[in-house]
């Protein structure tokens, strides 16, 4: 068999300064406390008992990233190990130690103590280690990543990696740090958005005050307090207004933000919608993976995450599908802050089959039941997407829950959306996204790749939620030399241009103008074999003429 000549690429971001994403994690919720821990760990890996060092790896880049300094599979096994000092006057109460993310389960000693597994390799975590932290410091933490465990979320990574399947990613890949609290703390803020304000709860604490930059002050009673605004403005991609405010507590005091926005299905014309702020909207949007050139999982420098936002509005996008992958809240606030909806996918688990979950779907054999025991692998994949709508429930950019994609671990869709919809009835929910439509859904979702669209009207609104994925390799920027993976050829930029153009005149801007509420093109930016992106694998190269395409656009809501 040939091997394969991949080309590592290199971002138009470099690494600068010692200490990578030196950056506050947690934009709404924060202190003034921040020790950053990334950097030059102790690193080895095995697949037996814990080695000798062997190396050194960079935090938070994946083992598998050239951006680590280890770039290879040598186990599941992975060993880190950091000596810090604490600087002088951290210390003012209790200290937490925070993991962005770390891939998939990851077993943490302070000073030799052992703290309990997390599992999971999407969702951050903590731990108070007061009682445990010294002035001089060794934290050893170990992550097990088992690529043949598919009961854990596990998204695109594929050992055999190739066409829609990537490098796999493993160990740390996002911020690990330290705040200190007080004795009495506000743990969490939980941040609904209405037509008036916000409604905020805070966790930790009963009583306080909230300050809102130039609105005044809001009492916090029995942990809540509700924000009502005299003239509110609303949020949306075209004004993406921000309401600053601090939550002061005792000895406590953060930052965040909150913004008012409302969304809903009505009837208009006849036509059920998508409505944003009381309007019907058309959502027209990219699928955004996430995966970077040199970081697989994570960009050399957050500003990164904001270059692809910026990219995505000056196209004349306004929203991102996330794809089966959550970023860091870095993310997430930057699509706040800029003004850029995202639909944000769960992270998938269990089986795929090439035949029964895309090759027949595609042909139009769709029908499959979804219903399925409620094991190990079930239950793992409904902790980890309440866990997610926990983690990113405060951002009101997110407008959507894609609950399973194409029959990916799909199972049990109705009662998952359910569920969800409990959890979270101020958002809309596509519990099935593509084929297998499984049971209740607020969106009739379709993927439509190889034969053009034809809308079809129907008694919820209409998503086109992937179609499109045209491929065109730059010479000079791409991953894999020997391969190419999409869903339509073409070879020149021009020709590119023309193709996207004909596709939104004859397809998409006819079916909005018939009521189609959302349409998602495959992609934003090429990623490995993929070469279906506007913009190339390592960011250098965009391959559309964004004033064009912008116009197109102009008139589609």
């Amino acid at each position: 068999m040939k091997k394969e000549k991949l080309i590592s690429l290199s971002s138009k971001r470099p690494l600068t300064g010692d200490v990578p994403h030196d950056v506050y994690p947690r934009p709404q919720l924060k202190r003034d406390s921040f020790f950053c821990l990334n950097g030059e760990w102790e690193f080895s890996s095995s697949d037996g008992e814990e080695p000798t060092v062997r190396g050194k790896i960079l935090v938070p880049f994946p083992r598998e990233s050239a951006l680590s300094g280890a770039c290879e599979w040598t186990g599941k096994n992975l060993y880190y190990r950091k000596k810090f000092t604490l600087p002088d006057g951290f210390e003012k109460g209790r200290v937490i130690l925070h993991v962005g993310a770390a891939d998939q389960q990851t077993y943490v000693t302070v000073n030799g103590t052992a703290l309990p597994c997390h599992r999971g390799g999407y969702l951050s975590f903590s731990f108070d280690i007061t009682d445990y932290v010294l002035r001089e410091n060794e934290l050893f933490i170990k992550v097990v990543d088992d690529p043949a465990d598919k009961s854990e979320p596990y998204g695109k990574q594929c050992v055999k990696r190739g066409g829609m399947w990537y490098t796999p990613v493993s160990g740390i890949w996002q911020t690990v740090w330290l705040e200190c609290v007080p004795n009495e703390y506000i743990e969490k803020l939980i941040i609904t958005p209405n037509e008036k304000g916000a409604s905020i709860m805070v966790k930790g604490i009963n009583e306080g005050v909230v300050k809102v930059d130039g609105e005044g002050e809001y009492k916090i009673e029995k942990g809540r307090a509700e924000i009502v605004l005299q003239n509110p403005e609303y949020w949306s991609p075209e004004n993406p207004r921000l309401y600053r405010f601090t939550v002061e507590a005792g000895e406590d005091k953060v930052e965040s933000y909150f913004a008012v926005r409302t969304l809903e299905i009505k009837e208009v014309d006849g036509i059920p919608r998508l409505c944003l702020n009381g309007k019907p909207y058309f959502f027209n949007g990219l699928l955004d993976q996430g995966y970077f050139s040199d970081g697989i999982y994570t960009p050399a420098d957050l500003a990164a995450y904001t270059d692809d936002i910026e990219f995505t509005k000056r196209l004349g996008f306004n929203m991102l599908r996330k794809h089966i992958k959550i970023e860091p809240e870095y993310f997430y606030c930057e699509c706040d802050r800029l003004g850029i909806v995202v639909f944000q996918d769960m992270v998938n688990n269990g089986g795929y089959n090439f035949l029964f979950d895309t090759a027949l779907p595609t042909v139009g054999l769709k029908k499959k039941s979804d219903k399925r025991k409620k094991d190990k692998t079930f239950l793992n994949f409904m902790d980890d997407m309440f866990g997610t709508v926990e983690q990113l429930y405060n951002h009101p950019s997110i407008c959507l829950w894609t609950i399973f994609n194409e029959g990916w671990g799909q199972a049990n869709s109705s009662f998952l959306y359910k569920e969800l919809k409990k959890y979270d009835s101020t958002r809309f929910i596509d519990s099935a996204s593509g084929w297998f439509k499984g049971g209740e859904n607020d969106v009739v979702s379709e993927h439509v790749y190889f034969k053009p669209y034809k809308f079809r009207s129907a008694d919820k609104p209409v998503f086109l939620s992937e179609f499109g994925g045209y491929a065109h390799r730059v010479d000079g920027h791409v991953f894999n030399p020997d391969k190419q993976y999409g869903y339509r050829k073409i070879e020149t930029r021009e020709q590119l241009l023309s193709d996207l153009r004909k596709l939104y005149e004859t397809e998409v801007i006819p079916a909005v103008e018939r009521g189609l509420c959302a349409a998602v093109y495959t992609q934003l930016s090429d990623v490995e074999d993929e070469t279906n992106g506007l913009i190339t694998y390592d960011r250098m190269v965009e391959k559309v003429d964004a004033r064009e395409l912008r116009k197109l656009f102009e008139n589609i809501n």
